[in-house]
């Protein structure tokens, strides 16, 4: 199958957090380790997020930094990646903050049993692509979207997306940055939530890249591919 070189870049805490039990956003990394994702978000062709991201946080997942605007903007570029919300039943505020700031594509990928006056209305404020029965299929999205052009996509989470897309194998490698607090809670979001994989099934990385900053680590991972699936 054709698809864009995917990577997942994601915060957690010591304990593999990544928000509080009220699914709360919570400041894990510092400003060194925010100016190395907009770096990546600059250099990538897409950002793409889930649902629960967007009714949580709210992000506008647009570059930051003006100089990575103009860089992308003098190579011919949008000033921001597309951005890409995986949305299985259209549930996207159109109030959302990824329609509100910044230049650039915008996709919302739902599912066939998604309402279809809800598709509607977001086709006003985006690009819709249907994917799958009743879930996303994100097999087909990642297929749909390199025909859209985009050739590298980032991953920012949350955990249900990052769940799906690496058991259906469809990640390249994974930058965590881990910071020095500990969050707690069975019910908080960690890294990957999901199904969870069988002792035979699991998932095995390769260990690129450490690197300290500030007062955490960044761990850059290969995904390896299982040469009998």
């Amino acid at each position: 199958m054709e698809r864009p070189f995917v990577f997942i870049n994601s915060a957690m805490s010591a304990d593999g957090k990544i928000s509080t039990k009220e699914r709360k956003q919570v400041r894990i990394s510092g400003q060194v380790d925010f100016n190395r994702m907009d770096e990546l978000r600059a250099g990538s062709d897409a950002v793409m997020v889930g649902i629960g991201t967007v009714l949580a946080d709210d992000p506008s997942l647009t570059v930051k930094s003006p100089k990575l605007k103009k860089e992308r903007i003098s190579s011919g570029k949008e000033e921001n990646p597309a951005r890409i919300i995986i949305d299985s039943q259209a549930r996207t505020p159109l109030t959302a903050d990824i329609f509100k700031k910044g230049t650039g594509k915008r996709f919302i990928i739902v599912s066939e049993s998604a309402p279809a006056d809800k598709v509607n209305l977001l086709k006003e404020q985006a690009t819709i692509l249907v994917a799958g029965k009743e879930k996303v299929d994100l097999k087909k999205t990642m297929s749909e979207l390199k025909d859209q052009g985009i050739e590298r996509l980032m991953v920012e989470g949350g955990a249900t997306l990052n769940w799906g897309m690496i058991c259906s194998g469809l990640v390249d490698e994974i930058y965590t940055f881990v910071g020095n607090l500990i969050i707690g809670g069975k019910s908080a979001p960690t890294f990957t939530d999901g199904e969870g994989f069988t002792e035979k099934e699991i998932q095995k990385l390769e260990l690129i890249d450490t690197e300290k900053i500030e007062e955490g680590v960044l761990l850059k991972w290969k995904v390896l591919v299982d040469p009998e699936q």
